[in-house]
């Protein structure tokens, strides 16, 4: 069964086993644990058999004195508990699952107790959505773990690959002014979009803030420019926040590969396009995954939040679909209009198989040999021309990627401010432009790539990452449209760049017949 089949039904299926834990679980969140007070302090009266706790070192008339309750990366909260009230109140604010440890007066270390539901008989249930939550965080981890390798052998690749057209001149300055130039204007629409709708506000994403969010908001723009020059290499590489990093090094070695002499060059370069495929064959593992996580996930937000969650979800995919229109439909015709002197129907007309098999296979790299065949048996551009700027299109120029994850961070971004504890600065947003312009550059050519390029994006913000695996849930459709955008902002730039090299092309003077229309 084909992949994104299997999206849909986790999805379906998350949607449906979440509602039952949610149906399942209305009771408060419990320890299974009866106090009394005692001098100011608080003592353990009873323990619920079967209960979170019956299963736990406690013991009857121990007297507990604190509660240590995780509150995210290396932080911990330490509530004192001098009433019983105290204890009730803070595991009242948990979620099932959630591990608290209980300081007990006389003990060296403290009682773990997992927050559970005060049924016995409802255990079950119990560890069957324990496991949903583990299975979810592994995958959030695979995805993690994907950051560091792909960004660095992939944008040096990519840009090692832009150095080599170098040579080519006239033709390889031109190639890559209009790759830029469209991956910027697709920002733009998409970041106007996220500005004007504002879909993340008030969303109901049943998204936990972390620690972290002070140290961006009181960065400046130049604060980040500094960030973006590592002292140390290695350091950078320990660490998914420092992505920016990251990437300016792998800029500066990619440009660099391109000054070398050979054989320096071609072996440094073949290794870290070796690396890439190494890295890509690993990435297409774990995005066969996806329909495990999609449905963890859901199971975790919606026994949490209920359906509130795709009022948001529904909006943000709407911007993402209107963003990725007006690009294809409005902004890329324009430039070969007034850039190429072409008229956009014609030339859609004859991309229309390269643009049917990028919707299919949801890949850039796929759909290559048949925008190639597009562009020279259709549309009449050269193979000297189409022979460069397409491979290295399907490579560097990702306008619908670029797009997706700037709307998609931004989307997030919002969410976290409106729940607080997150700014969302300008100095954030000229990040979050810059980012979704190299991330493009670096993501591969393979389904659902973009995802985790996005997940860079979000750990540059030090925002969590579980936000974007949550848009795993509509991340399908959106791959499919997104890679159509990537594919049509290609040809069109190896039309743009044909006809300033003064070729003639068959859309200027279409055979009679059904395309002469």
């Amino acid at each position: 069964m084909k992949l994104h089949w299997q999206v849909l039904i986790a999805l379906v299926a998350g949607v449906l086993v979440g509602w039952w834990f949610q149906a399942r679980t209305d009771a408060a969140p419990t320890l299974g644990l009866t106090l009394r007070g005692d001098g100011g302090g608080v003592v353990v009266d009873a323990i619920a058999p079967g209960g979170p706790a019956a299963g736990s070192k406690l013991r009857l008339d121990a007297r507990l004195t604190a509660v240590v309750r995780h509150q995210g990366e290396a932080r911990e909260q330490v509530v004192p508990l001098g009433a019983p009230g105290d204890l009730d109140a803070l595991v009242g604010a948990c979620e099932l699952g959630e591990a608290l440890r209980l300081r007990v007066e006389g003990r060296a270390d403290p009682i773990t107790v997992i927050v559970g539901m005060g049924n016995g008989s409802e255990r079950a249930t119990h560890w069957l959505y324990q496991l949903c939550l583990f299975v979810a965080d592994i995958f959030l981890a695979l995805l993690k773990m994907l950051i560091v390798p792909l960004i660095l052998t992939s944008v040096i690749t990519g840009v090692s690959s832009i150095g080599s057209g170098r040579d080519l001149g006239r033709l390889g300055a031109k190639t890559v002014g209009y790759y830029v130039l469209s991956s910027m204007l697709a920002i733009v629409v998409g970041l106007t979009l996220v500005n004007w709708i504002r879909p993340g506000d008030g969303a109901s994403l049943g998204l936990q803030p972390t620690s972290g969010f002070e140290d961006v908001a009181e960065q400046s723009f130049w604060d980040i420019l500094k960030r973006m020059v590592p002292s140390n290499l290695f350091e950078a590489l320990q660490d998914n926040s420092q992505m920016l990093q990251v990437i300016f090094f792998a800029l500066l070695f990619g440009i660099f590969i391109t000054r070398t002499a050979q054989p320096h060059q071609s072996r440094v370069r073949d290794f870290f396009e070796s690396a890439l495929e190494v890295v890509m064959n690993l990435a297409r593992f774990i995005l066969t995954l996806i329909p495990y996580g999609v449905f963890a996930l859901l199971v975790k937000v919606v026994a949490s939040t209920g359906f509130g969650l795709f009022d948001a979800l529904g909006k943000y995919m709407l911007m993402i679909t209107v963003g990725l229109l007006l690009h294809s439909l409005v902004t890329l015709p324009l430039l070969l209009r007034f850039l190429g002197r072409i008229s956009p129907s014609r030339w859609g007309r004859a991309m229309s198989p390269a643009l049917l098999t990028a919707v299919s296979t949801s890949s850039s790299s796929l759909t290559l040999p048949v925008s190639m065949e597009s562009v020279e048996e259709r549309g009449g551009v050269s193979n000297k021309v189409s022979s460069f700027v397409l491979p290295l299109g399907a490579t560097v120029n990702m306008d619908g990627t670029a797009l997706y994850e700037c709307a998609g961070v931004l989307f997030l971004a919002q969410y976290y401010e409106s729940v607080g504890g997150f700014t969302l600065t300008f100095a954030d947003q000229v990040l979050v432009v810059f980012m979704a312009l190299m991330a493009s550059i670096g993501a591969a050519g393979i389904p659902s790539a973009g995802l985790v390029m996005m997940l860079t994006i979000l750990s540059a913000l030090r925002l969590p990452v579980e936000g974007a695996a949550l848009l795993l849930a509509v991340d399908r459709p959106l791959d499919m449209l997104r890679t159509a955008v990537n594919v049509w902002s290609d040809s069109c730039g190896a039309a743009i760049v044909a006809k300033s090299e003064g070729e003639s092309l068959l859309v200027d003077h279409p055979p009679p017949g059904p395309e002469s229309g």
